[in-house]
Order: C-alpha cells, then sequence, then structure tokens
C-alpha cells in the first residue's frame, strides 16, 4: 500500500476500495439504527466503528505499507473485527466485496485466492445463520463477487507484469540502441585512425626510409671532398628526421589497446579484463618490433575473436598464444565452448558468425597472412592467424 509506487490507474482503484468500503459500513450503521428489534444496535455501531478505524489506520502504518508479513498481520485484525460483525448485523455481508480486493491485493496470490473463499464462506455462513433458510441468494451473491474480485485482481496483475516487462524491454532497446551508436562511432574512429596509420606506414614513412638509404648509397659512391657530399649529408638527414616524425605520428594514431605497451602487454590486459571467462596469455619466440598494422591486425583480431567467445560460445577457459618467430608471427584463439560449423560464417558475411569471421579474414589477407577457424559443434574453437613478418621489421 506504499502510495508512491502506485500508477494513476492502481490509484483510482484505491480510491474507489475506500470510498466503498466507507459506504458500506455507513450503511451498516444507518440500517442498525433503523431500530430492528433483532439487532444490538449499539454493539452493531460500536463494532463498526471499530472496523472502519482499524480500515483507515492500515495505511497509516509503516509496517502495513513496507512489508507482507505487517500487512498480513492488519488484515488478520480486520477480518477478526467484520467476523464479529457478521454475527451483530447480516449487512455485515456486503462488506466481503471489498474485503475480497483488498486480500488479493496485499497477498501473495496462493494466499490471497484461498483468503477470498474463506471470506466468500464467512458471508454465506452469516447469511444463513441470519436468516435461517438455506436459498441460492446465500450463495450466489459472495460467489460471484468472490469470482469477480479474484479474476479483476488477477487478470490486472498479469496485465500489469506484461506492461512491466515491456517496458523494460523498450529500455533495454532504447539503452542497447545507445551503446551500438557509441560503439560504431568508436568502431569507426579507430577504424580511420588505422587506415591513416597504415597509409603513412605503407607510404611516406616507407617512401622516407627508401629515399634515406638511396642518399647513403649515393653518399658512399661520391668522391672525397665532393662539394655535392654536404648536400646529400643535409637531404639524408632531413629524410631520416622526417622519417622520425612520419613513425611518431603512426604511433599517435596507433589505438589505445597499443598506446601503452607493446602487443604482448595488450593481450595480457585483454585476458585479464575478459568478462564471466578464465582466459589465459602466453608468447613464446624472441620479441620484435612489428609494424603497427600488425600490431593493430593482431589485437584486433584476439579481442574479436575474445568477444564471439564470451558472447556465443559459454566456454569456461580461452587461452591466446603469441609465437613470434624469424619470418613470421602466428597468433591463436583457442576456448572449450560448445563450437559451431565455419564454412557457413566464414562464407556469407552476416550469418551465424556476424561480421566478425570475415572481417578477421579480410584483415589478415590484406596483410599477406593465413587465417583458419577450426571448430565443430560440442568441440570448441580454434582461431590461427599467421602472418609474415616484413623484412627490416618495425620500419
Amino acid at each position: 500500500m506504499d502510495t508512491r509506487s502506485l500508477t494513476p490507474a492502481l490509484r483510482a482503484l484505491r480510491l474507489c476500495l475506500h470510498l466503498l468500503m466507507a459506504g458500506l459500513l455507513a450503511l451498516v450503521v444507518v440500517r442498525g439504527l433503523s431500530g430492528r428489534s433483532h439487532e444490538p444496535v449499539g454493539a452493531v455501531v460500536t463494532v463498526a466503528v471499530a472496523l472502519g478505524g482499524a480500515y483507515a489506520a492500515g495505511p497509516l502504518l509503516p509496517v502495513v505499507r513496507a512489508t507482507r508479513a505487517g500487512a498480513a498481520c492488519w488484515l488478520g485484525a480486520l477480518g477478526a473485527v467484520w467476523a464479529v460483525l457478521l454475527v451483530l448485523s447480516p449487512d455485515a455481508l456486503w462488506l466481503a466485496f471489498p474485503l475480497y480486493f483488498l486480500l488479493l491485493h496485499l497477498l501473495p496470490a496462493r494466499w490471497g485466492v484461498p483468503a477470498v473463499a474463506l471470506a466468500a464462506g464467512a458471508a454465506i455462513a452469516s447469511y444463513v445463520g441470519h436468516d435461517g433458510a438455506f436459498n441460492p441468494g446465500a450463495f450466489i451473491g459472495p460467489l460471484l463477487g468472490a469470482a469477480v474480485a479474484v479474476a479483476t485482481v488477477l487478470g490486472y496483475q498479469a496485465l500489469y507484469r506484461e506492461s512491466e516487462r515491456r517496458r523494460r524491454l523498450i529500455e533495454e532497446l532504447v539503452a542497447t540502441r545507445a551503446e551500438l551508436a557509441a560503439a560504431e562511432r568508436a568502431a569507426g574512429t579507430l577504424a580511420e585512425r588505422e587506415r591513416l596509420a597504415r597509409e603513412i606506414h605503407d607510404t611516406l614513412a616507407q617512401g622516407l626510409s627508401s629515399i634515406q638509404l638511396l642518399l647513403r648509397a649515393a653518399q658512399r659512391d661520391l668522391p672525397d671532398g665532393s662539394p655535392a657530399a654536404a648536400h646529400v649529408e643535409q637531404a639524408r638527414s632531413t629524410a631520416q628526421d622526417n622519417l622520425a616524425e612520419a613513425r611518431r605520428f603512426v604511433r599517435a594514431l596507433t589505438p589505445p589497446g597499443l598506446a601503452n605497451g607493446s602487443l604482448a602487454g595488450s593481450l595480457e590486459r585483454l585476458c585479464a579484463t575478459a568478462p564471466a571467462l578464465s582466459a589465459r596469455f602466453t608468447t613464446s619466440g624472441t620479441p620484435l618490433e612489428l609494424p603497427t598494422p600488425y600490431e593493430v591486425a593482431l589485437l584486433r583480431i584476439a579481442q574479436s575473436a575474445l568477444g564471439n567467445t564470451v558472447r556465443h560460445a559459454s566456454a569456461r577457459r580461452a587461452e591466446i598464444t603469441l609465437s613470434l618467430m624469424e619470418t613470421s608471427v602466428a597468433l591463436d584463439v583457442v576456448d572449450d565452448g560448445r563450437g559451431f560449423d565455419p564454412d557457413p560464417a566464414l562464407a556469407v558475411p552476416g550469418g551465424d558468425g556476424g561480421f566478425g569471421l570475415p572481417a578477421m579474414k579480410a584483415r589478415v589477407r590484406a596483410l599477406g597472412g593465413t587465417f583458419t577457424v577450426e571448430s565443430a559443434p560440442g568441440q570448441g574453437t580454434a582461431v590461427a592467424v599467421t602472418l609474415p613478418v616484413p623484412a627490416g621489421g618495425g620500419a
């Protein structure tokens, strides 16, 4: 009965219930004061006033509003006073109808429905006891009222639960849409940064590196003391400075996951932050500086593969292995999840594997590497990537 949680419809129903209870209590008092000789007028009025006072006090008590146990005790007190009024006056049976709604509203269904049946039985017993004879009206009225109350309250509760479920679903959809839009913006920003870093590395940095090598070769071929030697040295120094600046640009455009450390460190942090999964990272081979596009590709593939494991595989464990060799670098992501058929997912973007697997495959092929997925239903999944290490390492 906490009014702060009531909807406008429930507030209106609550007000109607109060008015109905007050009106029926007034009817009992007025008919008691009408002078019918077989009713103790003073007792009827006293008990009716006591019932009205107990009913009015309930919503004011914090324990009744806050706990089911308090509400049950209050309902028990109301029922006891009402039972006394039923003995004193046959008109008290009309109070059963608002009490039906009160019982169903405050008690769980498994207790509310039996309580309504008990109240209906008490009303029927009062009618028979005062009238002294059995007739259909003694049963039809209380039972019909009980049936209407049960159908109305349980039906409204079912509609309310469905409405709440849809409201939560709509809120989740709105939140998911906002998260998706933010993720798409972030992904677009990172993709553009990666593209710029790759273009600078593959064109400007490589061109400046070639110019520096050519100037160094020209410098060796010039005779000692040649006037052009100073100009060649100056040009080579300028090319070297610009190459260093281009590499700084590439590092500045590196994704945040790689900005504060090596690829191995980024993969280790990725495993440490994997939700609801025991992920482990291992590395082998001699550490070497890889070109930024290689590091970005390997990190993105590991993130995507581990994300698929968390979202779809229902796996308990996963392992990421980075193997550094003289002529190639290999990345393996293995999990013990439920597995799947990789062929449709790789062949059709947006299929069961979403866009993750085709995007990984395209990224690896763009760097001249190989990409394989080994999986089967119930047998886990293994994603393997091999990239050739270009001459010059991270130049």
